[in-house]
């Protein structure tokens, strides 16, 4: 199979779809793999890695498009490359539909065989291509939100974890999740008060058995939310519904009962974020204050640290793109159906419910 691994050109994407490693399992298996000119610079990786493993260099996003009957990606296509994409092409990639209806459309009229990292599903429920940048968001929101908490930047001008005599700040994280149990796990060690909310309660036993004193689980609800977010300081925003759009747990008319300089980090921003005053936002512009809240919605906050984001999914992303390459997209999803139910839209067709339902298009089997 001809692969074709393009720069990212969303605003402040730094990571690459595949590592020369990758390259390397591919081509001895007699792939082709075309790299685009620089596509890994901003991850570690030279053109001349890529080479020695076996790939061939293109100069434009347009030669890569134009060879590849697979496409390798980070981030969802935008504008720019929804000409590029060819009938039967397969895109693998993170696509986040339900939170794009142009995006979505623009797939079905390419008629493109896109299959979303996101929505792989393993037997046990688990998302194996989106556990690690959840694992990478987690984290980083913790490091972004103790960054805007700061009062250069209108935060409340208060340290994440205190000093001797002086309380820490109160993480407040809706969702425990990968994201909400890495984002309290960060916000614990730091040694803030944290208070995680879910309204499962076996991730919220998980949670009590395996976190530190300072973190602090309760079942979520409207009533649980409102009350804490009064003098929380720092609120993380990590709920997932597979393939659909997130609830919206936090209301505008909410953000008058917190505090001036209060920050609220959306990580469910990709699936239209679970704050009802979220947008998205960039790396290069990451924040805007509603009310004095101080909201960060960056749609793809992985990029900022590309070499381990990179690495950790590539980790996960490889194994499936060998088996797609060496069976095709319709026998490999035939045989593995954890790959399967990454297919969110084949040939024109949505075949993925919940994107269906997101904005009232018909819905087809795959």
């Amino acid at each position: 199979m001809k692969i074709g691994v393009p720069i990212e050109i969303k605003n402040n994407e730094n990571r690459v779809g595949m590592t020369p490693s990758g390259v390397f399992e591919l081509t001895k298996r007699n792939h082709a793999v075309y790299v685009q000119k620089n596509a890994g610079f901003n991850s570690g990786f030279l053109d001349e890695d890529y080479q020695n493993a076996g790939a061939i260099i293109l100069d434009t996003i347009e030669e890569i498009y134009d060879v590849a009957e697979m496409i390798v990606k980070v981030k969802e296509p935008i504008e720019q490359e929804y000409s590029l994409i060819k009938e039967d092409q397969v895109v693998f990639t993170y696509f986040h539909f339900a939170s794009s209806e142009l995006l979505t459309k623009a797939m079905i009229d390419s008629k493109a065989v896109c299959i979303a990292y996101e929505t792989v599903e393993d037997a046990d429920g688990t998302l194996p291509l989106l556990i690690p940048m959840s694992e990478v968001a987690g984290r980083m929101s913790i490091q972004q939100g103790a960054k805007y908490l700061e009062k250069p930047i209108q935060g409340r001008g208060i340290l994440l974890g205190g000093i001797p005599g002086v309380p820490p700040a109160k993480v407040l994280i809706l969702g425990a999740g990968v994201v909400g149990v890495q984002a309290a796990r960060m916000a614990a060690g730091l040694g803030a008060n944290v208070f995680i909310l879910d309204i499962n309660m076996k991730a919220l036993r998980r949670v009590s058995e395996t976190m530190p004193n300072n973190v602090i689980s309760e079942f979520s609800s409207e009533y649980n939310i409102r009350k804490h977010i009064k003098d929380s300081d720092l609120i993380i925003g990590g709920v997932l519904i597979k393939g659909a759009k997130a609830p919206k747990l936090i209301t505008k008319d909410m953000l008058k009962d917190m505090r001036p300089g209060t920050v609220m980090v959306d990580v469910a921003v990709d699936q239209g974020g679970c704050f009802e005053t979220t947008k998205p936002t960039t790396h290069q512009d990451p924040t805007y204050i509603i009310d004095e809240v101080v909201h960060y919605s960056v749609a793809n906050m992985p990029g900022a640290v590309p070499y381990t984001s990179t690495m950790g999914l590539t980790n996960v992303t490889l194994p499936y793109v060998i088996k797609l390459a060496n069976e095709g997209w319709k026998k490999a999803c035939d045989t593995t159906p954890s790959l399967a139910k990454g297919l969110n839209i084949v040939n024109g067709k949505i075949v993925y419910k919940e994107i269906a339902e997101a904005f009232d298009l018909e819905f087809e089997t795959a």
